[in-house]
């Protein structure tokens, strides 16, 4: 990362105007957040825990891994997260759910461009969780009030 930085054609965060293009797509998810067109569920995951991952990562190992600024204002990462993840169809569908899929987003970004051949990763991180979402909705399902347990009355069962 310090290689990449120490380039005249970078800026000192993530490239000349990439940190100005992602804090637009920051402003433009706020709005939407605001205008209630997304959930803030699947974008605090995805920058949470992109944030979480490269904080600890920079302070276990300071000149190997980029800052948590570098890896939340370079590349797709800020469209990725209000506009790509955001997806209705694709993404989970319970709350505690879309924590997940956002943070399981964040977490593969920021493992694909630390140790993988690939700088951005949004696209494929995205596509993997998607085929995760699934089993997500599968274990994170709130149960319906009303309904008694699903196994109840099995032998075993008291």
């Amino acid at each position: 990362p310090s290689e990449v930085l120490s380039q005249p054609m970078f800026g000192g965060l993530a490239g000349i105007g990439w940190q100005w293009v992602n804090l637009a797509y920051l402003v433009g998810g706020l709005v939407m957040i605001k205008k209630r067109i997304i959930q803030w569920y699947i974008p605090v995951g995805f920058l949470g825990s992109l944030a979480l991952f490269s904080t600890v990562f920079s302070l276990i190992m300071p000149g190997e891994t980029a800052s948590p600024i570098f890896h939340l204002l370079s590349g797709a990462t800020m469209l990725g997260a209000f506009f790509i993840a955001t997806d209705p169809v694709t993404a989970a569908s319970s709350n505690i759910g879309k924590l997940y899929y956002g943070a399981g987003i964040g977490a593969l970004i920021f493992i694909i461009r630390t140790w993988g051949n690939y700088p951005d990763a949004v696209a494929f991180a995205v596509l993997l969780m998607n085929l995760a979402a699934p089993f997500i909705d599968l274990y994170t399902q709130p149960r319906s009030y009303g309904h008694a347990k699903a196994n109840r009355g099995l032998k075993g069962d008291s």
